[in-house]
């Protein structure tokens, strides 16, 4: 429920969250939904406005009101000198919805996955939703940039989550009524809390698990290949971040180039170059130019490897019939310059 600046009973005494009235924002949108998630702002109201007297009175107040007091629950991030972190080797300055998550999200997530505040799975679910999710939203509200660029971008990206919630704003030529907004500002509070809920279901129930079987492929990965350069997962699993980790904590002497996996669902293994980093679309090794977008009979004759299914026209990922055609395709990319 959304109580307006003009009503006559916001000083009714029940909890209340307050944030800003007229055009909404991811990340206040996202805080309120994360505090409805804690037992002790679950049946708030929310009360949009930026009178004064009013945010006084009411019991947490995030995106608004200049102040940055978790011991007085005022979570803003506008004011001068501003430069709270999420800490945790994160440099991003916090969002409301960053600062709401660093202070209540232990709790959110251990409610969630029905365990322990203190529970090791908590700590690295409540770590790992602010890198996969948490981060870019705090991110986008500061108008930080995800590259240091001095060009245009190439292309446009709107349909991240931040995006989705400015859309859900009153059109310029729509009704522009503060019911109107306060309306669609529900909106946004169900769509973000959607994204959330399914970005923590994801890390805890599939992305984690995954990494026993990544760092279980980086030991053997010697048995695949000498070089120690290609894995061969032993089911096909959420793989490059954990990778990327692991290489760090192991201390692997040789970065990892290629990574080598079965496709149930197709019936063929896959082969897969691994990029610079994390979201890069640059490899540290790709497969051979000569090979690139050539597929079957075509492909297995440039190749000199029977039973070749298909490589990609940017040489990131390959297929074959067989685990050995795999790997020979990526001994060859190993040997490119």
């Amino acid at each position: 429920m959304v109580r307006s600046s003009a009503s006559s009973e916001v000083k009714r005494k029940m909890v209340k969250i307050g944030t800003h009235n007229g055009s909404f924002h991811c990340d206040e949108a996202l805080g309120c939904f994360l505090l409805k998630r804690t037992d002790h702002f679950k049946d708030a109201d929310i009360v949009r406005t930026r009178d004064e007297d009013i945010l006084k009175q009411l019991d947490i107040v995030i995106d608004v009101g200049g102040k940055y007091d978790p011991d007085a629950c005022r979570f803003d991030h506008h004011q001068r000198g501003f430069a709270e972190v999420f800490g945790h080797g994160f440099q991003t300055k916090l969002s409301s919805a960053g600062l709401v998550y660093k202070h209540f999200g232990r709790d959110i997530i251990a409610k969630l996955l029905e365990s322990r505040k203190d529970h090791e799975q908590v700590e690295k679910v409540y770590l790992a939703v602010y890198k996969h999710f948490m981060e870019a939203i705090d991110a986008i509200d500061n108008g930080i940039n995800q590259w240091d660029v001095d060009t245009p971008p190439k292309y446009m990206s709107t349909t991240n989550l931040s995006s989705r919630v400015g859309a859900l704003n009153p059109r310029w030529n729509e009704d522009q009524s503060s019911e109107r907004t306060d309306e669609q500002f529900l909106k946004a509070v169900q769509l973000t809390g959607s994204d959330f809920l399914d970005s923590v279901d994801y890390i805890s129930k599939a992305w984690l698990p995954a990494r026993t079987y990544v760092q279980e492929a980086i030991e053997k990965r010697s048995e695949v290949d000498s070089s120690g350069e290609i894995i061969r997962l032993p089911r096909v699993c959420p793989w490059k971040e954990h990778l990327y980790d692991l290489e760090q904590e192991l201390a692997l002497d040789k970065p990892l180039k290629f990574c080598i996996y079965e496709d149930d669902r197709a019936k063929s293994w896959r082969v897969q170059a691994v990029s610079v980093a994390a979201g890069s679309f640059e490899n540290r090794k790709s497969l051979p130019a000569a090979w690139m977008g050539l597929r079957d009979a075509e492909l297995s004759e440039a190749a000199g490897i029977p039973d070749c299914v298909f490589v990609h026209a940017s040489g990131f990922i390959g297929g074959t019939k067989t685990l050995e055609g795999a790997i020979r395709m990526a001994q060859a990319g190993l040997k490119l310059p």
